[in-house]
């Protein structure tokens, strides 16, 4: 077997026992500067907040600092949980604490417009957990009220963070498989939940599409860097009315086609593919959390490319923003705020195609 080195002049195939190559990558911080520690706050107490909390605790410049929940006993135990050391019984209460540089945005989608400019009017930073908003209408409302008070916001689309999507981003500007041409990627779990759990409920903007569906988009966006000019989709709306499954075929400028898929009522595979002039790329399952890749390069024996997790792979976008609170920068240069808009409208249009819309809308 063979590993890929990873420069463009030279792919430097070398013959060795091993299949994968496992690569440090220098996103992967654990220390940081210990003298700047940046204070985190999160809003909301879910899973996803557990998740995130959890992340932090690899970053040695990173301080969680206080959480906020609508209830005292929640915002209490939570704490004690992380060891959090303030814990507040209100939202407003937590957004007020002047001593947070940044907060996290945890709550259901139909409340991310809402707390992200409670947040944003109090002079917080804020990371806001995907999808960014309800539909384009509210993520615009969030991004011009950030821009206007010069503060910093970015959407929590970690898979975009990990290392080896970066690697991957790194190789695709180096051309490795030529001019990306074709992406596939889908997302689809098998949902047995009580149809009031906000994966069913309209009312919290549930759906396959909003909760799943968003990883694809974003990847598309990612690889071909632009809206699409063309949109065809379906979808089986279920009896609670909302989207349980659905296919995109997403068409671009330059001829590029990207084919998605998302569900809650099937499992998928969790796979992503780019297929260039050049060769293709595959990103293992589940490529929203992705650990490895193949690269297929034309000519060439496919190789492997591996690069583990440190922590649960939420750290890394939280470093970045992190990064980027220290550099002055009001947006990260990974997910700019204006491609977040690029990708709601291409959401509003598909749901548009459906005749879906969601109550609070």
């Amino acid at each position: 077997m063979q590993i890929y080195s990873g420069r463009q002049d030279n792919y430097n195939f070398l013959s060795y026992r091993a299949f994968a190559i496992t690569i440090v990558c220098p996103a992967i911080r654990g220390k940081g500067n210990m003298n700047t520690k940046i204070r985190w706050g999160i809003l909301g107490t879910g899973n996803i907040a557990e998740q995130f909390a959890q992340s932090l605790t690899v970053l040695g410049d990173a301080e969680l600092l206080a959480v906020g929940s609508r209830a005292e006993k929640t915002a209490k135990k939570f704490a004690k949980k992380f060891k959090i050391p303030r814990a507040y019984p209100s939202y407003e209460q937590l957004v007020n604490d002047k001593d947070i540089d940044v907060i996290y945005i945890s709550t259901p989608h139909t409340l991310h417009m809402e707390n992200t400019m409670l947040a944003l009017n109090a002079g917080r930073a804020v990371l806001c957990e995907k999808p960014f908003a309800i539909n384009t209408d509210q993520a615009m409302k969030m991004v011009d009220l950030a821009r206007e008070k010069k503060l910093f916001l970015m959407e929590a689309m970690w898979t975009r963070f990990l290392p080896v999507i970066t690697k991957v981003r790194q190789l695709l500007d180096e051309g490795i498989i030529g001019q990306p041409e074709y992406v596939q990627a889908d997302f689809g779990y098998s949902c047995k939940r009580n149809p009031e759990h906000r994966i069913l409920n309209p009312e919290l903007g549930g759906g396959a599409l909003l909760d799943v569906g968003v990883y694809c988009i974003s990847f598309a966006s990612m690889i071909f860097k632009s809206e699409p000019t063309s949109i065809k989709s379906t979808a089986h709306i279920g009896k609670t009315g909302v989207d349980e499954q659905s296919s995109m075929t997403l068409s671009y400028n330059d001829g590029q086609i990207a084919e998605l898929e998302c569900a809650i009522n099937k499992d998928t595979p969790w796979q992503a593919l780019i297929r260039g002039t050049k060769g293709e790329i595959k990103i293992h399952r589940p490529f929203w959390k992705a650990t490895a890749a193949n690269i297929s390069i034309d000519g060439k024996e496919p190789q492997v490319l591996e690069i583990p997790l440190e922590g649960n792979g939420y750290n890394y976008q939280a470093a970045d923003v992190m990064d980027c609170l220290r550099a002055g920068k009001t947006e990260s240069d990974i997910m700019p705020l204006d491609e977040t808009l690029s990708i709601m409208k291409t959401m509003d249009k598909i749901r548009a195609q459906w005749h879906l819309k969601y109550p609070c809308e």
